[in-house]
């Protein structure tokens, strides 16, 4: 007997700890709920488009591709492929993968907002565009173009230990990998396209990178540093590890061992 009302008032606590619960649950989501509901009110919501499915670079966008999603309008607006955009971007390359749920944006397209005239808009939230000084076999003998990924290498004087230039002692190393083009000289590629892609010569390159990154672009461009761009395959998104840094006496040291790989078909 003792043991069945045990039994039952285990039931019973558990059950009022459930109800419990419960109640303290649904006034939290309705708490959340008021919450948004007040954001929506004072800054507004707008219905974008974003990926239905996870998309990998390179990426030609189909209806299949994409579904729809609210976001504040604030904090998105100009930058998220608002709905009534769904036609604008079905057939077009994506630039790097996304996972499924993820709003889809300008920044994202190849070419960006056709209907936008600034650069400003293709530049992706917490990334900068910055521009460089390279031309000729610099920019892979002017064939680098917008939305095309680049790879930055700098050549500069090697300083001795006590922080002097030797001169004729160059260093070369990789400063960045896989980076974005957003123009070459003030061509873009939404007026590329509207000029049919005809080349033109340029003697800057303009890049999207973090704000760290352009800290030390300008830096090699202070001290003089020659930059040097090496184009990628559009679906070669791999990065090197521990690439060193070159001078004369490594080329000396590694380059038979490098042409060995290279006639052995290795590398």
């Amino acid at each position: 007997m003792k043991r069945n009302i045990v039994i039952i008032v285990a039931l019973v606590a558990g059950l009022a700890a459930a109800i419990l619960s419960r109640i303290y649950i649904s006034s939290k989501e309705s708490e959340v709920r008021r919450e948004k509901e007040a954001l929506a009110a004072r800054y507004g919501t707008m219905e974008v488009l974003a990926y239905a499915n996870d998309t990998p670079a390179g990426t030609v966008l189909s209806a299949s591709d994409l579904g729809k999603k609210r976001v504040p309008k604030m904090a998105l607006r100009g930058e998220a492929v608002e709905i009534e955009h769904f036609r604008d971007v079905l057939g077009r390359k994506i630039l790097i993968a996304h996972e499924a749920g993820e709003v889809l944006f300008w920044g994202d397209i190849e070419g960006g907002d056709t209907s936008s005239k600034g650069l400003s808009a293709d530049v992706r939230r917490q990334m900068r565009a910055m521009s460089i000084n390279v031309s000729g076999a610099a920019a892979v003998s002017g064939m680098v173009k917008p939305n095309d990924h680049v790879d930055v290498i700098g050549t500069f004087d090697f300083p001795s230990d006590e922080g002097k230039l030797r001169r004729g002692d160059p260093v070369t190393c990789t400063i960045l990998q896989n980076v974005l083009v957003l123009a070459t000289g003030r061509d873009t590629a939404k007026t590329q396209s509207r000029s049919f892609g005809s080349a033109q010569g340029y003697t800057t390159v303009t890049l999207q990178v973090t704000p760290r990154e352009a800290e030390m672009l300008a830096f090699a461009e202070q001290i003089r540093g020659r930059l040097i761009l090496t184009l990628r395959n559009p679906n070669d998104t791999s990065t090197e590890k521990e690439l060193p840094t070159v001078d004369f006496s490594k080329i000396r040291s590694e380059i038979e061992e490098l042409n060995r790989l290279r006639q052995s078909g290795k590398l």
